[in-house]
């Protein structure tokens, strides 16, 4: 009988299904390394898993590169919601996503902030590719998220609306590329407070 691989960090506890081993591999791969320098063969290694376990799981790289786009678009929305509080007034919503945004500082697998790993996908496809037209909507997504936060804030303004939301989302995604260059929240934390200072003036 051939030895069942053990993927390192898991000890001698249940084993991780397949896929989410491929996933978490391919994640910490792609956003280290980037994806077109990681192959096939060192996710497989870094998960533990045969090759063909990861074609049945995932039907090509780009299946697997945008599963992990949308976990990572998922993971951002859910901790954006676990901040959110009942009551709580649509400017400091806003400004919620700028602080979910800062918490991505300090979460990134490796402890090595890299910037946003949705841009930084991006950046590595051509014009036209898929993987960058999925992380343009989930860009629009957002910055919706800010306008639908601002349309309660002001009911009866919907031109102002729709342009502070594009100066937040730029702004917002300005901060998160010189994040990424610079290694750490300080811009971040400037953008926040720019914002704020904006959202008190409307």
């Amino acid at each position: 009988m051939s030895e069942v691989k053990r993927v390192p960090g898991t000890g001698g506890g249940r084993r991780r299904p397949a896929r989410e081993r491929i996933l978490a591999a391919a994640a910490r791969r792609f956003y280290s390394d980037g994806i077109t320098a990681t192959g096939i063969d060192t996710i497989t290694a870094d998960a533990g898993v045969a090759k063909m376990s990861l074609y049945n799981n995932f039907s090509s790289k780009a299946d697997l590169v945008r599963a992990y786009l949308e976990a990572r678009h998922t993971a951002w929305r859910e901790r954006y919601g676990a901040r959110l509080s009942p009551g709580q007034d649509p400017r400091d919503r806003v400004l919620t996503v700028f602080d979910t945004y800062i918490d991505s500082t300090r979460s990134a697998d490796d402890g090595d902030f890299r910037g946003c790993a949705l841009l930084n996908a991006a950046a590595e496809m051509p014009v036209g590719n898929e993987t960058r037209a999925l992380v343009g909507r989930q860009k629009q997504e957002v910055e919706q998220i800010m306008a639908d936060h601002l349309a309660e804030l002001l009911p009866d303004r919907p031109d102002t609306v729709r342009t502070t939301a594009a100066h937040l989302s730029y702004l917002l995604e300005g901060a998160i590329t010189r994040a990424g260059l610079e290694g750490d929240s300080r811009c971040l934390r400037q953008a926040r407070a720019l914002a704020a200072e904006l959202l008190d003036r409307l």
